[in-house]
């Protein structure tokens, strides 16, 4: 149920083609909620049939100009109801770990080469974080927008400071 109510934050935030929404979510909702262009779009027309979105007038209408879309009170409502409820953290579902544990059963042969890999790969996504933080969260925000944006940018940072101690204690043990 969140990729409508990631969809009607980010309409929230500016009103949005569909292209441009994937953008941003390739560009920063997509860090934390991904989505492919085919599932917002699909949820675009569903959002837009529940009453909860609708499309922008054009200034000047055009065959094949893009269709902008807004958030409706309605589904500022629903997305306003969504923030209050209640939700348990999930389980943890890495397939890294599974594969860990399937190595203790069946050998580790390509194990370590796939932990550098991940190593790597997280140390370049911390490193892509902190440069936004940098870039956009300097001097430290002051509104509550901009705190809440923050945190869940921190958020994103220390996962990735988890995942990079953890990957590399776990490549030293296992080269003892």
């Amino acid at each position: 149920m969140s990729l409508p109510h990631a969809i009607l934050t980010a309409l929230l935030e500016k009103p949005s083609s569909g292209l441009e929404l994937t953008r941003r979510f390739d560009r920063s909702i997509g860090y934390f909620w991904s989505s492919t262009h085919q599932q917002i779009y699909r949820e675009l027309g569903r959002l837009e049939q529940a009453g909860r979105i609708r499309e922008l007038p054009a200034a000047v209408p055009a065959r094949g100009q893009k269709k902008e879309y807004e958030v409706l009170p309605a589904g500022r409502e629903e997305l306003a109801a969504w923030v209050a409820l209640p939700e348990d953290p999930r389980p943890v579902r890495d397939p890294l770990l599974l594969r860990m544990r399937a190595a203790a059963v069946v050998g580790r042969d390509g194990l370590g080469a796939e932990l550098c890999r991940h190593l790597a790969l997280h140390e370049r996504q911390l490193a892509e974080y902190q440069e936004i933080e940098e870039r956009d969260f300097t001097p430290a925000p002051t509104t509550d927008e901009g705190r809440l944006r923050h945190l869940v940018l921190r958020g994103g940072i220390d996962l990735e400071t988890f995942w990079v101690g953890w990957l590399t204690r776990a490549i030293t043990e296992l080269d003892h």
